[in-house]
């Protein structure tokens, strides 16, 4: 793709300034996560009485959506990444809220509504609105006494969260709380504040433990997998071993074909048996890139709105990431909670694909205020003053 200098057209603009490096990392992780499903994807497809490629079919096709997706939203502009955070904020409260009323029950859990004859999960869609819309009030909270933005941000951040518990989802609850804590601290709220959070997390997780019984089980299993059945987890974390580190090769592995998840929740596994050690570093590793971009980005973005968001959203891709493969290889308890781009999953993969888009958005390079300087004013001689 060439643009001349002297082009001003949208896309021309959006090439000039996008960030192209941090754009290929995502592309990458996207193809990687079509090439896995071609790989775990037809035993798990087999077994449930489907079409081979049934759900490789749907991952290429929501893979695609999802790559439009991205593109589209990274030409928005920092002020229509706020108006479109609102309005998929809303929308996904209020499709959270028909779940559970109306949406189908699935493993004892209301998570899921039906669009389009396809089952969405609002949560996920809510997520990237949700940390837009936080760095926003945190950053207005800093700049305005006038409005109270540190409380609108806590009661969005709660209705969220409850919606999120009563499903139940403890897991994306989890995620979601460790990411608007990190907005909280980075936004330069008193420390008091923010120490005061400390209990109310130890609280929660307290609540959760006491209050459901499947986190209760996964809690004790982790700590004593003699308790329970581990299977899943135990069976992810010795695919590893076997895979050493270069992997029995593409195609090889056996966990896709013993465990119910092998394209979702586990696919690390199924990296780490298939492709060894080193290729899971290397995943590691463009996670890590758009953490360090985003990051490095942050440091230095004069807007605070815009780095907060940044950081938010980086963290709500990175953080998700670490908390699929700490499960995968036995450092976590399991949460059901898929790896961003390359887990199956309609509603994760656009979720992801919405967070890119807003993450490039932001972080198109745009003229800083401060450093523009206008003409200063002449007088002429009729005594009118130009520039």
């Amino acid at each position: 793709m060439k643009f001349a200098r002297e082009d001003r057209s949208v896309l021309a603009d959006w090439w000039f300034t996008v960030d192209r490096q941090l754009i290929v990392v995502l592309l990458a992780l996207i193809g990687i996560g079509c090439i896995l499903s071609l790989a775990a994807s037809p035993a798990v497809a087999v077994k449930k009485g489907l079409p081979p490629f049934y759900f490789a079919e749907r991952h290429f096709l929501f893979a695609g959506l999802g790559i439009v997706l991205m593109m589209g939203v990274s030409l928005l502009s920092p002020r229509q990444i706020r108006r479109l955070a609102l309005v998929l904020l809303l929308a996904s409260l209020g499709l959270m809220a028909w779940a559970l009323i109306g949406g189908p029950e699935i493993k004892g859990a209301h998570r899921w509504v039906r669009v389009l004859g396809y089952s969405l999960q609002p949560s996920e869609i809510g997520k990237p609105a949700l940390v837009v819309l936080v760095a926003w009030l945190f950053s207005e909270a800093s700049i305005r006494d006038d409005v109270p933005a540190v409380e609108l941000a806590v009661a969005i951040g709660l209705i969220f969260a409850a919606l999120l518990v009563v499903q139940p989802d403890v897991g994306q609850t989890m995620l979601v709380a460790a990411v608007w804590g990190a907005l909280f601290l980075l936004s330069g709220q008193p420390l008091r504040w923010a120490l005061a959070l400390v209990p109310v997390g130890i609280a929660g997780f307290a609540g959760a433990y006491f209050a459901f019984d499947h986190v209760r089980r996964r809690v004790e299993r982790f700590i004593d997998p003699s308790s329970g059945d581990n299977y899943q987890v135990e069976r992810a974390v010795q695919s590893f071993s076997e895979g050493g580190l270069m992997g029995r090769g593409p195609g090889e592995g056996v966990i896709k074909s013993v465990l119910p998840d092998a394209h979702t929740d586990f696919i690390f596994a199924v990296i780490g048996e298939e492709y060894g050690v080193l290729a899971c570093l290397a995943l590691v590793a463009l996670f890590a890139f758009v953490a360090a971009r985003a990051f490095r980005y942050a440091w230095r973005e004069p807007d605070g709105f815009v780095r907060l968001a940044v950081i938010g959203l980086s963290l709500l891709i990175v953080l998700q990431a670490l908390i699929n493969m700490g499960v995968n290889v036995g450092l976590l308890p399991a949460k059901g909670m898929t790896l961003p781009f390359l887990s199956a999953g309609g509603s994760s993969t656009i979720a992801a694909s919405l967070t890119a888009g807003m993450l490039l958005a932001l972080m198109r390079r745009r003229p800083d205020p401060g450093r523009v300087r206008k003409p200063q004013l002449r007088p002429t001689h009729a005594g009118i003053l130009v520039r």
